[in-house]
């Protein structure tokens, strides 16, 4: 094996399998890098390395890296629940923001027709979209993330009487936006798993589902429901996430336990799905949540739990 051959060879584990077989032309190597999904940091992270790797082949004086970014298909998660008040919405708003910091381009739906929350969530109540071809154009959130919802369609409070073909096709004009270069879509869907859902997973065919459920059985019982309607859709589930966990509670010494902990942990395993997390039952999520501060676009403790969650999400995109 030349130098050059043992070169490529390590160049795989450098690149995560993202970078072409290099050339050697004059003492100059050139090769293409794959950044798709990369943050600057990694980015950087990754170049580096190569060129440091690439210096030491025998005969090569510089190394130069072309890095390409090929744009893919936009996928679809849908986060799910099978029922109201589990904090679906508020795990998918911090999933699309904790996504958008490890370098993906996302956007977000809000598809609960009838009770919005992801503009409060976001603080984009105040924007409007336009449309364009008769497609709309996603507002733009403060953190950056493209996003579209009912709410920012219809007056504040305004109960939308609207029997299920007009909901369905008010979904599908949410989903099939302008999205531009998003290659992952967040779709929080509504709850449960009657005709608005069905239609919507047949039609715009998630890549993948995550589910959320709280710990007590019988926010678990509805959660199995969902998991159903995705395996008879064939969507493939991502994993399942317990939200509104027990914590240890640092100031009375306890445990804060309304709801319990590990049942839907247990859940997973007995279903056969990936668990992806837990997310702390914690003022500091409703407080931020209400302000429409993202936790997961800060550095605290919930900040951290929802990445974890991102993190296992985002080594799905790119397996």
């Amino acid at each position: 094996m030349t130098d050059l051959e043992s070169f490529a060879a390590r160049l795989k584990t450098l690149s995560d399998g993202r970078a072409s077989t290099p050339r050697v032309k004059d003492g100059v190597m050139t090769l293409a890098l794959d950044v798709g999904g990369l943050s600057a940091g990694q980015r950087d992270a990754v170049a580096a390395a190569i060129r440091e790797g690439g210096l030491t082949v025998p005969g090569v004086t510089d190394v130069r890296i072309a890095m390409t970014a090929e744009r893919k298909a936009m996928r679809i998660i849908a986060v799910a629940s099978g029922k109201g008040g589990v904090g679906k919405s508020t795990l998918s708003a911090n999933l699309a923001v904790a996504l958008k910091r490890m370098g993906f381009s996302v956007g977000l739906v809000d598809a609960d027709i009838y009770g919005p929350s992801q503009a409060r969530l976001m603080n984009s109540e105040d924007r409007k979209p336009e449309a364009r071809d008769k497609r709309l154009i996603p507002v733009d959130s403060p953190l950056g993330i493209p996003m579209l919802s009912m709410a920012h369609l219809v007056d504040p409070g305004k109960a939308l009487a609207w029997r299920g073909p007009m909901a369905g096709n008010a979904l599908s004009q949410l989903i099939d936006a302008e999205w531009g270069s998003a290659e992952v879509l967040i779709v929080d869907m509504p709850p449960g798993t009657g005709d608005i859902q069905l239609s919507m997973v047949q039609k715009h065919k998630p890549a993948g589902a995550v589910i959320v459920s709280t710990p007590q059985d019988l926010a678990l019982i509805d959660a199995r429901r969902a998991v159903s309607l995705f395996e008879q859709t064939q969507v493939q589930l991502i994993g399942l996430v317990e939200n509104m966990a027990g914590y240890s509670c640092p100031h009375c010494g306890g445990i804060s336990d309304p709801f319990g902990a590990g049942g839907a942990e247990a859940a997973a395993a007995q279903l056969g799905m990936d668990f992806l997390g837990r997310i702390p039952l914690a003022i500091d999520i409703r407080v931020r949540s209400d302000a429409g501060d993202p936790p997961a676009a800060g550095e605290g403790a919930a900040g951290q739990a929802f990445h974890a969650v991102a993190q296992k999400v985002a080594d799905w995109l790119r397996a």
